[in-house]
C-alpha cells in the first residue's frame, strides 16, 4: 500500500512538473502573441506616441498655449515644471519635464493628482506617460526629473486658445496603494 502511494505521488509530481513547464512556456510565449494581437487590432496605438502621431492629423491652422503648474500639499518637496508654457498645434505630441526635490531628512511617498482648465480638457487630452500614474518615493534630499507626454486632440474646441495643466503632489501614508489616473 505504501509503495502504491509512493508511485502515485511520483507520478503526480511528474505530471505537475510537466504542467508547470507548459504553463511557463505559455506565459513566456504570451508576450509576443499579445504584442502582435495589439498591433493587428490597433490597441497598442494608445500607448505609443510615435504611432499616434502618424495616425492622427495635426491641426496646423491653429495654436493652443499650454500653461504648466505644479504644487504640493503637506509635503516638504519642491516641485516645478522645467518650462512654464508651450505653444502647440492640436494633435502635436508634447513632452514636458517636471523636477521634484525632497527637502526633508526622511524618505517620503507622494502621488500627483492632475487638474485641468478648462475642466473638459481631460476629454481631449491623451497622456502616454505621466508621473501621476504611479506613486513617487523620494529619499531624503533626492531630486528627480519626470516626463509627461501627451497630445491634445485636434477636435479640441477652436474658440479656446489657452489651457492649464496643473499637478498637485499629496503625501501618501505608508502602505498606500498606487492609483491609476
Amino acid at each position: 500500500m505504501v509503495e502504491n502511494n509512493s508511485k502515485a505521488n511520483i507520478l503526480m509530481m511528474k505530471k505537475l512538473l510537466v504542467f508547470t513547464l507548459i504553463m511557463f512556456v505559455f506565459g513566456y510565449a504570451l508576450v509576443p502573441f499579445y504584442e502582435k494581437f495589439c498591433e493587428v487590432t490597433g490597441i497598442n496605438n494608445l500607448l505609443r506616441p510615435d504611432v499616434l502621431a502618424k495616425d492622427n492629423w495635426v491641426d496646423e491652422e491653429r495654436w493652443v498655449t499650454i500653461e504648466f503648474d505644479a504644487n504640493t500639499r503637506g509635503l516638504p518637496w519642491q516641485f516645478k515644471p522645467l518650462q512654464t508654457s508651450a505653444r502647440i498645434h492640436p494633435g502635436e505630441p508634447v513632452n514636458v519635464m517636471y523636477e521634484i526635490t525632497n527637502n526633508s531628512d526622511r524618505e517620503m511617498v507622494g502621488q500627483a493628482i492632475p487638474s485641468y482648465s478648462p475642466r473638459f480638457l481631460d476629454k481631449h487630452l491623451k497622456k502616454f506617460e505621466c508621473f501621476c500614474f504611479t506613486k513617487q518615493v523620494l529619499k531624503p534630499n533626492e531630486a528627480r526629473q519626470m516626463p509627461v507626454q501627451f497630445v491634445i486632440e485636434p477636435g479640441f474646441p477652436a474658440d479656446i486658445h489657452t489651457v492649464t495643466i496643473s499637478y498637485t503632489f499629496f503625501e501618501l501614508p505608508e502602505g498606500a496603494s498606487t492609483a491609476k489616473r
